[in-house]
C-alpha cells in the first residue's frame, strides 16, 4: 500500500502539492493524470526519494521495491538481452554467490531463491520484454551502444519491467514507443501482478491498463475507482452537483446577510440577526471546480481547392543511399480530402515515407506526380531541437511574416495557442507543450493542402490533444498521420495504411483488428526478422483412414474448449446488451438532476461490466486463437 499524508512540495519555489493526500491499495493500477505542469513528475521524485517534501509523507511497506525508467541505458558493449537481465539484481548477486559459495546449506539455500524468483526462465522473459518493445533477436544481440537515445530509452524502459517491482512507476512510457510497442505495453501492465502509478495522456492506455485514476488538480490528489472514461463521467456529475450547491449557498448566505443587514439594529430581531451572523461564520464557503481553458489549435484553411489526386506514385523507390532503398515499388495515390495513418514499427520506413510525401528525400526510382499548386507541411516532433533558443515566438513567426505589422504578428501567434505572457519568451524556456505549439504553427503558417504529422501528440496533455483532435476534423485538406495515440487515430483518420517489408499497403481492419494482430505475436509490416528457422525432415505422410481418425480423436480432445468458447459468446451477448441498456438509462440528462446517486451508482456499474466485458473477450480470444492453431495443426 502507498499511502500519501499531507503532502506539500515545492519546485523553484512554486507550491505544486499542497496537503495533498491518498491511499493507493496494494496491487491498484493507477493513472495519475493532470494538466501539463500540474506537479505530476513531481510526486513521483517525492515518491522514490530524490525530492524531500515541504510537508507531510510518503510510506510503503517495508521491503518494498520501487522501480522506475532510468534516463537512458548505459551506452555500453553490453548487449540490450545482459542489460535487462542485470535489472534483476537480486538474480545476479544470487548467480555470482554460486559460483563461489561453498557451505552446502547456503548452495541450497541459492538455489531455492533461484527457483522460487524463476530464474530458470529469466532469458525467455527478458527476450519477451525485449520483443515486445520492437527488438528481435538479432537486435536483442547487439551492443547498447549501437542504438540511438530513443532506442535506448526502450531498453531502460524493458528493464525495469524485466525487474518486477512491488511498485512501478511510468511516467509517459510511451513517448518513445510506436503504436506497436504501445499496445503491447498497454496489455503488459493491464496483466502485472503488481502496483502501477502510470503518468500518460493517452486515453487508450488509461482506458485499457488501469482500473483507477488519479487526479492531480489544484493542487490536491483525488481518487477514482475505474478507467478513464469512468473519470470523465464522474467528475462531470460531481462538478455539476457542487456547482449547484454553490448556488444554492450563495443564495443561502445573501439571504441570511439581507436579514442580518436589516435587523440587526432592531431590538426584537436582534437575537435572530446574531444567531445568522454566527451561522454565517460557520458556514464553509463551497468552491466550484473551474475548468482551465484550453487554447484552441487553428489550422489555416488552403487558399485552393485542389483536384484529386494531388500526389500519384508510380513503382516508385526511396532511401537514403543509392545501394539501398528502404520502400519499394509503391503505387499510390493520396486524395484531396484523405485522412491517412501510417501503421507499422519503428525503423521500418514511416517517417522515410513522410520525408518522400514532403519532398525532403528523392525518389530513387520511378515516378511521383503533385498537383500543380500542392502546399506541404511537415511537423516532426524531432523539429523542436530545431526551434531557435534565443528567439521569442513573435521572432520565430516575424522571419515568415517580415513585412506585416506587429499586432498581425502577434495575432498569428495567439493562433497558435501561445498567451500574451508567453509570446516573448524565449524558446529555450517554453514547456515542451507549448514549442510542440509554437512549431506546429509555423509548420502551418503557409496553409497547407496536405498536412504530415510525426508523433504530434508527445509533449501534449489530454485535453490538449482533445484540441487537436478538434482541428484535424476541421481542416479541410488532406492529413498523414503518424501516432501511437490510437484515439486521435481513431478520431480522425479514415485510411489505414500499413509500412513494412520494403513497402506501403492499405490495411483493410480497424484498429481493434491491428492490436489483435499485434497481440497475437505477428508483426504487421515485417518484424522480427533475421531469425533463425530450423529445417528439418518432413515424416512420412500418413494414410487417410488415419487422418480421419486422428482428426476426430482431436476434435473430441477439443470438446471441452468448444464448450468454453460458446459459454463465453452467451456471457459476452448478455453484457453487451446490459451495456446497451446502461448507455440508455445514462444517455437521459434528466437522471443527473433527479437522481444523481443512481446516475453515479449506474455509471459504475456500467463501467465493471465494460471490464467484465473486456476480460471475456480477451479470454475468448485466447481460447479460439487456441481452438483454431489446434484445429490448423490437423
Amino acid at each position: 500500500m502507498l499511502q500519501i499524508s499531507d503532502l506539500s512540495a515545492r519546485v523553484a519555489g512554486r507550491l505544486l502539492i499542497d496537503h495533498a493526500s491518498l491511499t493507493l491499495p496494494t496491487g491498484t493500477k493507477a493513472g495519475l493524470v493532470g494538466r501539463n505542469g500540474a506537479g505530476k513528475s513531481t510526486l513521483f521524485r517525492v515518491i522514490t526519494g530524490d525530492l524531500s517534501p515541504e510537508s507531510g509523507g510518503v510510506s510503503v511497506p517495508r521491503n518494498t521495491r520501487i522501480g522506475q525508467v532510468a534516463q537512458e541505458a548505459p551506452g555500453t558493449e553490453d548487449s540490450l538481452l545482459e542489460i535487462v537481465l542485470a535489472a534483476d539484481e537480486e538474480r545476479v548477486a544470487l548467480l555470482a554467490e554460486a559460483e563461489t559459495a561453498t557451505d552446502p546449506n547456503r548452495i541450497s539455500d541459492i538455489h531455492i531463491r533461484l527457483a522460487d524468483i524463476e530464474s530458470h526462465s529469466a532469458e525467455a522473459r527478458a527476450a519477451a520484454i525485449l520483443d515486445g518493445l520492437g527488438f528481435d533477436a538479432a537486435a536483442q544481440a547487439r551492443p547498447v551502444s549501437s542504438f540511438s537515445g530513443g532506442w535506448r530509452m526502450r531498453v531502460a524502459l524493458a528493464a525495469v519491467l524485466f525487474s518486477r517491482p512491488d511498485l512501478l512507476l511510468l511516467d509517459e512510457p510511451t513517448n518513445y514507443l510506436d503504436l506497436e510497442g504501445t499496445l503491447w505495453l498497454e496489455n503488459f501492465v493491464a496483466r502485472y501482478p503488481y502496483t502501477v502509478l502510470i503518468i500518460s495522456h493517452d486515453r487508450d492506455v488509461l482506458n485499457n491498463a488501469v482500473n483507477a485514476i488519479i487526479h492531480l488538480d489544484q493542487k490536491k490528489l483525488v481518487f477514482y475507482r475505474g478507467d478513464y472514461d469512468s473519470f470523465e463521467r464522474q467528475r462531470a456529475e460531481k462538478m455539476e452537483l457542487l456547482q449547484k450547491a454553490v448556488a444554492k449557498q450563495t443564495a443561502e448566505r445573501k439571504h441570511m446577510e439581507a436579514f442580518v443587514e436589516r435587523f440587526r439594529a432592531k431590538a426584537s430581531k436582534a437575537r435572530q440577526a446574531q444567531s445568522r451572523l454566527k451561522a454565517l461564520e460557520r458556514m464553509q464557503p463551497l468552491t466550484a471546480i473551474v475548468e482551465e481553458h484550453v487554447t484552441p489549435f487553428v489550422f489555416p484553411k488552403p487558399e485552393k481547392v485542389l483536384a484529386s489526386p494531388i500526389i500519384r506514385m508510380e513503382n516508385v523507390s526511396v532511401g537514403y543511399t543509392p545501394e539501398r532503398s528502404i520502400l519499394r515499388g509503391l503505387n499510390l495515390r493520396i486524395d484531396a480530402d484523405d485522412r491517412i495513418a501510417l501503421l507499422g514499427a519503428n525503423g521500418n520506413g514511416k517517417s522515410t515515407f513522410a520525408k518522400l510525401l514532403a519532398e525532403r528525400l528523392k525518389e530513387q526510382a520511378g515516378t511521383v506526380t503533385r498537383a500543380p499548386g500542392l502546399k506541404i507541411s511537415m511537423f516532426a516532433q524531432h523539429q523542436i531541437d530545431d526551434l531557435r533558443p534565443n528567439e521569442t515566438a513573435v521572432q520565430h513567426v516575424r522571419r515568415f511574416m517580415p513585412d506585416a505589422p506587429e499586432a498581425k504578428v502577434r495575432a498569428r501567434v495567439a493562433q497558435m495557442g501561445l498567451p500574451t505572457q508567453k509570446m516573448d519568451t524565449v524558446a529555450d524556456s517554453l514547456s515542451g507543450g507549448e514549442k510542440a505549439r509554437l512549431l506546429m504553427g509555423l509548420a502551418t503558417i503557409d496553409a497547407p493542402n496536405l498536412l504530415i504529422l510525426d508523433e504530434p501528440t508527445n509533449h501534449l496533455d489530454i485535453e490538449a490533444r482533445e484540441s487537436l483532435v478538434r482541428a484535424l476534423n476541421d481542416f479541410p485538406g488532406a492529413v498523414i498521420l503518424i501516432s501511437h495515440d490510437r484515439h486521435m487515430v481513431e478520431a480522425t483518420m479514415d485510411r489505414l495504411w500499413i509500412v513494412g517489408d520494403g513497402t506501403v499497403s492499405r490495411y483493410d481492419g480497424d484498429l481493434e483488428d491491428y492490436k489483435k494482430l499485434i497481440l497475437s505475436g505477428a508483426r504487421a509490416g515485417g518484424g522480427n526478422q533475421g531469425e533463425a528457422v530450423a529445417v528439418v525432415d518432413a515424416p512420412p505422410a500418413a494414410s487417410k483412414l488415419d487422418q480421419r481418425r486422428v482428426a476426430a480423436e482431436k476434435r473430441e480432445q477439443l470438446k471441452p474448449l468448444k464448450k468454453k468458447i460458446s459459454q463465453l459468446e452467451i456471457q459476452i451477448s448478455r453484457l453487451q446488451k446490459t451495456i446497451a441498456d446502461f448507455d440508455a438509462s445514462l444517455s437521459d440528462p434528466k437522471l443527473y438532476t433527479k437522481d444523481p446517486a443512481r446516475a453515479a451508482a449506474l455509471a459504475k456499474q456500467r463501467s465493471d461490466a465494460a471490464k467484465t466485458l473486456a476480460g471475456c473477450e480477451e479470454d475468448w480470444l485466447a481460447l479460439t486463437e487456441e481452438h483454431d492453431s489446434a484445429m490448423a495443426a490437423e
